[in-house]
């Protein structure tokens, strides 16, 4: 097998959470491109809807609340009903909540880990039964670098914490599925322009100075390693976490 026919995902089957815009949309759209058949689950019903039908092709637009075990179920019960497999999961569904530590309160802590970390496992094990039962399968969980380092100037304890739980999650689950042929690896994107951080353009100048390559990503400047990781170009790759910062990490 050639090294375009390696990238090449004709035929397969990928579920994008939180694919109704952002990075999920981006990361769809991207596999689509290369050939696969996209389920976006999304708990926004509009836009998860709209995206579908923009994306045409038979993609499935899927209401879902990832946060919930039987919503989950259901909704990778649809995919397989529908197309009959799922080979790549690609987690992108995420929230952030700026606060002091001291000042966080439960229900934000709980929604952010809920979000972010419990509904990035829960979608892994519904995929992860349909893949195992298969013998096959890519799941690429979208952490962050900062699961690895600390953001400044604001306090985000809550999202640091749960997107370094993401990164291990990515490694244990690795270890467990690769015995079934199913590989588990996340990307850990920096600073990147969208709708949830241009809320945020007041803090851009803050940001700016610290990554080496003066700009923040586009959103289609990380699909490139997800479909890298959901194709077979890397059957030797799991538990990776693919840095993604313009170097913000590295100073």
């Amino acid at each position: 097998m050639g090294i375009r026919e390696k990238f090449d995902l004709t035929g397969k089957v990928a579920a994008v959470t939180g694919g109704a815009r952002g990075i999920g949309r981006a990361c769809a759209d991207a596999l689509q491109e290369m050939g696969a058949q996209v389920a976006l689950v999304d708990i926004l019903e509009d836009r998860v809807k709209q995206s579908a039908e923009e994306m045409g092709k038979g993609t499935l637009g899927i209401v879902c609340d990832v946060t919930c075990k039987s919503a989950v179920t259901a909704a990778f019960d649809q995919v397989k009903a529908h197309f009959g497999r799922l080979d790549v999961l690609v987690n992108s569904a995420g929230v952030c909540i700026w606060n002091k530590a001291e000042d966080m309160t439960e229900e934000e802590w709980d929604k952010v880990v809920g979000l972010n970390l419990k509904g990035t496992f829960l979608c892994c094990q519904a995929a992860g039964r349909i893949m195992i039962e298969q013998g096959s399968g890519s799941i690429v969980n979208v952490a962050s670098m900062s699961g690895s380092i600390v953001n400044r100037p604001q306090c985000q304890v809550g999202y640091n914490s749960s997107k370094a739980g993401v990164i291990q999650l990515t490694h244990s689950l690795a270890a467990e599925w690769a015995q079934h042929g199913v590989r588990v690896n996340c990307i850990s994107p920096g600073y990147t322009l969208s709708e949830l951080t241009r809320q945020f353009s007041e803090y851009f100048g803050n940001w700016l100075p610290y990554i080496p390559m003066g700009r923040m990503a586009e959103p289609e400047e990380l699909v490139g390693a997800v479909v890298y990781l959901a194709s077979e170009a890397a059957s030797y790759t799991t538990g990776h976490d693919l840095v993604i910062d313009g170097g913000y990490s590295a100073w």
